[in-house]
């Protein structure tokens, strides 16, 4: 595979990512956890590193996004801005941090900020919490939006079935998206919905639509894991395996172990 020629080294922000629409460019977003990683997918040229609850289920063992905290968030982001001097970094705000009040909500954004060095924050949602993003924006703090299949969500939903097949809910992310953009969101993630309905949310709202399994949109973003096969046991439909690192991390490790146990490792050229 050919390595992605990144023309533009300078920062990423908001206003950039607004453009890149605009301009009729598409926008990678793609997880990340850790500084030695995030130093990589940076270099590789992505153009939002997303600090994601996911998190939770591939770094912790979890089934689901929600049992992670703050704490945990605040940690894994923090290690992430270190190592990422391009791309622009948003940590998703972890489920019970912003669903109880919109004093609250702020108050966790703003320790998040302060605590992390991201560049934004992510928030699962519509109109039922339109009143803490604008509370966020007018603290100074940009937001990126997520509609559809929200995993805090999750029980409520009853799986991670596609979201918005009936017209109900349709009408609903569509009044949503165009909620969160005039609250001030500068992008907005859908994730497993009908692709003719991300379609028309895209060419609803001026800001650009990230999509997770979600058809064509205006940028698309995968958690790191999956789609460097590092995760056998996750294969959705949406998904697309760039590599095979699990099983060559897996032979790496055995030759290791062989060399280890046969005595040939070290050897005389790797001892002092």
């Amino acid at each position: 595979m050919a390595a992605y020629i990144v023309e533009d080294t300078k920062k990423i922000t908001t206003q950039k990512i607004i453009q890149m629409k605009k301009d009729g460019k598409k926008v990678a977003m793609l997880t990340c956890y850790d500084y030695t990683m995030a130093q990589i997918v940076d270099k590789a040229g992505v153009d939002i590193v997303l600090v994601g609850d996911s998190a939770s289920n591939v770094m912790a063992g979890n089934l689901t996004t929600l049992p992670i905290t703050i704490d945990q968030m605040i940690y894994h982001a923090r290690s992430v801005a270190r190592g990422v001097k391009r791309a622009m970094v948003v940590c998703d705000m972890p489920f019970g941090t912003y669903q109880v009040s919109r004093e609250e909500g702020i108050r966790n954004a703003i320790r998040m900020m302060a605590e992390t060095g991201v560049d934004g924050l992510k928030l699962e949602g519509g109109e039922e919490i339109i009143d803490t993003v604008r509370g966020i924006i007018n603290a100074g703090i940009p937001v990126v939006g997520h509609l559809g299949l929200t995993p805090q969500s999750v029980y409520k939903f009853g799986g991670y079935s596609v979201r918005a097949k009936e017209d109900a809910e349709a009408e609903k992310l569509m009044k949503d998206a165009k909620l969160l953009e005039e609250a001030g969101c500068f992008s907005l993630v859908l994730e497993k919905i009908p692709a003719a309905l991300c379609q028309k949310v895209c060419q609803s709202v001026s800001i650009p639509v990230i999509g997770i399994g979600a058809g064509s949109a205006d940028g698309q973003v995968l958690v790191f894991h999956d789609m460097l096969g590092l995760n056998d046991g996750f294969k959705p439909k949406f998904l697309r395996q760039y590599a095979q690192l699990g099983a060559i991390i897996n032979e790496a490790i055995g030759q290791y172990i062989i060399d280890v146990k046969s005595g040939d490792f070290p050897n005389e050229s790797e001892s002092y």
